[in-house]
């Protein structure tokens, strides 16, 4: 593949899409469907499953659920409630339009964790898949698949634009000023005191932005002068 100037890489949960919205609302139906002591200890599975996997499993927890409950007669609407979820009405303000400005200047990607069946329908059905034109890498740990990324997305410079405070410490570790660390200030990690205490943006990042929709007031120049920058330091155009 040839060689781009700039490739930008999106998370999803968080970053292009409301997630904190969604596991709401999955609260709200797990309650009504199988009560509130049943939807807790749901819960109590899908948290001992992210910490096996490294990754959430809405499907893979609801599977385990089943093998405590497997009499449990609500199991089908719950899979149904997840899989025909109307992600797209839970997408945040101006997200496609980032996408469609970025991609004016080079390949923009999806760049997420998490199963093969959910997270793809979550993708698909917000229409970020095709926003990206199918466009789309899902990994366990995505961190940790740099060197893969570069060989499907070859560039010169990267924009990774992520809520989480650690995947964009371990890529800035890594690529250096080959990257801009952008962190979208939404969802729950975004102000979580021990990662804030652990991974202080003004250290671990190189813009910070409130919500997804700031982007459109950045240019290209902007973005990748942000990422080779000594100390992360920029201003919109």
């Amino acid at each position: 593949m040839t060689q781009s100037r700039v490739v930008f890489l999106l998370d999803v949960d968080n970053t292009l899409l409301d997630n904190d919205r969604v596991i709401v609302d999955l609260k709200r139906h797990l309650e009504r469907a199988v009560g509130r002591q049943h939807q807790q200890r749901y819960w109590k599975i899908f948290e001992e499953l992210r910490a096996e996997l490294g990754y959430a499993d809405y499907l893979g927890a609801l599977q385990r659920y089943r093998t405590e409950y497997p009499r449990e007669a609500h199991l089908l609407e719950v899979a149904l409630f997840l899989l025909d979820y109307p992600f797209a009405n839970r997408l945040f303000p101006n997200s496609l339009d980032v996408i469609e400005h970025l991609r004016r200047w080079g390949p923009t990607v999806i760049l997420t964790d998490g199963d093969v069946v959910f997270q793809p329908r979550k993708i698909e059905r917000s229409g970020l898949l095709d926003a990206v034109d199918g466009h789309t890498l899902i990994y366990v740990h995505k961190e940790l698949e740099l060197e893969h990324i570069r060989r499907r997305y070859p560039a010169k410079h990267y924009v990774v634009v992520d809520d989480k405070l650690h995947i964009l410490a371990a890529i800035k570790k890594i690529w250096r000023r080959r990257v801009t660390a952008i962190f979208p200030r939404q969802g729950h990690y975004a102000y979580d005191r021990q990662i804030l205490a652990k991974y202080p943006p003004a250290d671990t990042v190189d813009l910070t932005v409130e919500r997804i929709g700031e982007l459109l007031d950045y240019d290209l120049k902007s973005l990748i002068e942000a990422g080779c920058a000594a100390r992360p330091r920029v201003t919109p155009r």
